[in-house]
């Protein structure tokens, strides 16, 4: 085998961080929420008040949830939106130490890193765009993310199970909506878990978007093996730039999908700062992002302008 000085460094980098070793025999399994509809409402409301505070609250604020799970790192799906009439459905995936404690607050008390203020601006930021729109965004804790950037991170298996649960959701999205569209938006390592999911996703998901993603489990956007258009945004100083773009003994996930060579069409990241700034009001990503889920695919690429905001309001 012939290593190329990428592969080597990737290697003498997992292994000084002790990353390149199995994963313990008898690892437990990644805990995922079931896939529900509109009519799981009460069932999960009900859960979330006995559970108490803060997540009474929430359900007191009229919030809607598919699925609530307070048990290990926690489970929430959050709608926005009314889903039962939704013609174009955004789902967003998390990456790497997203919790039920940080979904509302956001991890560190940031908000902006939130998974619940994340869909909001995306909800909102497509009302701005088509004030008409029947959008439903969901805030998709659906599966157990990797804590911290150590081992499990590098490898996949979270990513699996997530990619398992996210298609039975869109299965369930396409046979109560047959008619609307599904956008899947998947941030950092929830980029991974779209990507693996992307083979069993049904028709109805006609665009996959990667935002700082680690990485879709395949090479090029073309060996995904989905007809859906892929897009990618990556900021000029986010830290993801610096993955080796390898898969070594079933660590790392390759080449990144914001990266040429992959194949993914390009989202604009004027205003976005660092890892997090992606889903954040003003910045020309989340616009972006706004205009896919609308299928104004011809004008995401340059998202940043008023003309493409009239562009898709006129249509």
């Amino acid at each position: 085998m012939v290593w190329r000085p990428a592969v080597r460094g990737a290697v003498a980098g997992l292994l000084a961080l002790g990353l390149m070793v199995p994963p313990p025999a008898g690892a437990s399994e990644v805990a995922v929420a079931r896939a529900g509809f509109v009519e799981a409402y009460p069932a999960v409301a009900a859960a979330m008040r006995t559970a108490g505070t803060p997540y009474a609250g929430w359900v007191a604020a009229g919030r809607s949830f598919l699925a609530f799970d307070p048990h290990g790192d926690g489970l929430a799906v959050e709608v926005l939106g009314d889903l039962g009439t939704a013609d174009r459905i955004a789902v967003l995936v998390p990456g790497v130490d997203s919790t039920l404690r940080d979904f509302d607050r956001g991890l560190g008390g940031i908000r902006r890193r939130a998974p619940a203020a994340q869909a909001r601006a995306l909800y909102d930021e497509i009302r701005a765009t088509r004030p008409g729109a029947r959008v439903a965004v969901l805030a998709w804790l659906g599966y157990d993310p990797p804590n911290g950037l150590g081992r499990a991170a590098a490898r996949s298996e979270h990513a699996r199970a997530g990619a398992d649960a996210l298609v039975e959701l869109t299965r369930t999205l396409a046979r109560h909506r047959p008619d609307a569209t599904v956008t899947l938006v998947g941030h950092s390592y929830g980029a991974l878990v779209v990507g693996l999911a992307a083979p069993e996703v049904p028709p109805q998901v006609t665009d996959l978007v990667t935002l700082a993603g680690v990485g879709m489990g395949v090479d090029r956007a073309a060996d995904l093996g989905t007809g859906a258009q892929v897009w990618a945004a990556e900021a000029p100083d986010d830290w993801i730039r610096r993955l080796p773009p390898v898969r070594v003994f079933g660590f790392g996930h390759g080449v990144r999908p914001a990266s040429p060579e992959f194949g993914a069409r390009p989202l604009p990241v004027e205003r976005v700062t660092g890892h997090d700034g992606y889903l954040v009001p003003g910045t020309a990503t989340l616009h972006a992002a706004a205009l896919v889920t609308l299928g104004a695919a011809g004008t995401a690429t340059g998202a940043a302008g008023t003309a493409a905001r009239a562009a898709v309001t006129s249509r």
